[in-house]
């Protein structure tokens, strides 16, 4: 029995996307639920399963092609593989045009950018592809069966002068996505950013007294994110203005809390969402950060995960950041950046003590909030942070 194997549905802000990896060849068994390609959309990487067990008859789309959504790109064959070999005619359709093994053409986005990370001459690299094409798991095993090789292997690069080179690696569809975002955030808003700083030391304390029960009770540790969250979500109930976003010539208030959380990611970097945060626990939060992580870090993100969130929170400090000017996440009207926690002076009732300091960044679209609104939500996160009972109590 034959079955079309189709893209599946896309998001209504997402026109197209292109075929990353077939993991499968033409005639290959595979099993039901067996993921069979990676599509690449603007926002994450879709994965088609098999339907059946059976095998894929015939490709009607290669790696690097565009897509549309619901349109089929292989035909798909249930039941147990035949003992004779794929017919040359089905080898040959599915054989992608490649003019030579140099071509940047018969190399994916995935497999150039990874071939692009690990400095590995695609040449040295044996594909055992439709028609030869190299594929990621190709460079994967490449690299780990000869670290060494891969890590001297030069690039293919264009020379310049004597002792100069340069390299040009396509751009993926998540990376240009976020450039164009991100210049339309900075062109068509009115952004500025206010800054602060907050003695971490009460949070610090709290978790060196709880960290060990905190884990024990619900399998996770406590970290600082639940706490940034949880200020968050209490500062955007006092001022609903910074939980709002611009449509047109409306404003639109949000009366729920759906906070992005900015996460790094192989492919660059996503916000996915935490969704009804007033309702989240701290223990909520971390596990939900956590999953989010780790769903990031494996390409699993779905639309759902990416989809919405009224206000974003990004961790610069992870990375050692000590301050910066976050730009927006649109439509949101607000991002608030954490930085790294440095023991620096800082004047206590009169008095110099060397304490844990964090400097709180907050850029915000002037055009919606003004400078009251924005200081005090600021000031309202410093001062949940700064006493932290504060968020149990709902003071």
């Amino acid at each position: 029995m034959s079955i079309e194997i189709k893209v599946p549905v896309l998001p209504e802000s997402v026109a197209d996307a292109t075929i990353a990896t077939w993991h499968v060849k033409v005639g290959q068994q595979v099993s039901r639920d067996q993921n069979l390609v990676d599509i690449e959309t603007d926002k994450v990487v879709l994965e088609v399963v098999a339907p059946e067990d059976g095998h894929i008859g015939e490709f009607l789309f290669h790696e690097g092609d565009t897509v549309l959504g619901e349109q089929v790109i292989a035909k798909f064959i249930a039941g147990a593989v035949s003992g004779q070999e794929v017919t040359k005619a089905q080898a040959e359709a599915a054989a992608p045009a490649v003019a030579s093994d140099e071509s940047n053409d018969a190399l994916s986005p995935s497999v150039r950018r990874l071939l692009a990370e690990h400095n590995v001459d695609a040449s040295k690299v044996k594909g055992t592809g439709v028609g030869g094409r190299i594929t990621k798991e190709d460079v994967e095993a490449f690299i780990k069966s000869a670290p060494k090789a891969a890590a001297s292997a030069a690039p293919v690069v264009q020379p310049l002068a004597a002792g100069r080179s340069e390299k040009r690696v396509p751009m993926t569809r998540l990376r240009k996505t976020i450039a164009n975002r991100l210049l339309e955030a900075k062109n068509s808003t009115a952004m500025l950013t206010t800054f602060n700083e907050v003695n971490m030391k009460p949070i610090m304390d709290i978790r060196k007294q709880y960290q060990d029960i905190f884990e024990k009770r619900h399998g996770i540790r406590l970290g600082f994110m639940s706490f940034y969250v949880k200020a968050v979500t209490e500062a955007l109930k006092r001022f609903p203005e910074v939980n709002a976003s611009i449509d047109g010539d409306d404003i639109v208030y949000h009366n729920y809390f759906d906070v992005s959380i900015a996460v790094s990611t192989p492919r660059g970097l996503v916000t996915p969402v935490l969704r009804d945060t007033d309702t989240m626990s701290l223990a909520d939060i971390e596990k939900a950060v956590r999953d989010l992580a780790i769903k990031g870090r494996d390409g699993k993100l779905t639309v759902a995960d990416m989809t919405g969130g009224n206000f974003t929170v990004t961790n610069g400090g992870v990375f050692g950041s000590l301050m910066s000017t976050p730009i927006l996440n649109l439509p949101q009207s607000a991002i608030l950046g954490m930085h790294a926690i440095k023991d620096r002076p800082m004047a206590v009732n009169g008095q110099v003590e060397i304490l844990p300091m964090m400097y709180l960044a907050l850029s915000y679209d002037h055009r919606i909030i003004d400078g009251r609104e924005s200081v005090g939500f600021l000031v309202a996160i410093k001062d949940f942070l700064e006493d932290p009972t504060r968020l149990l109590l709902d003071l």
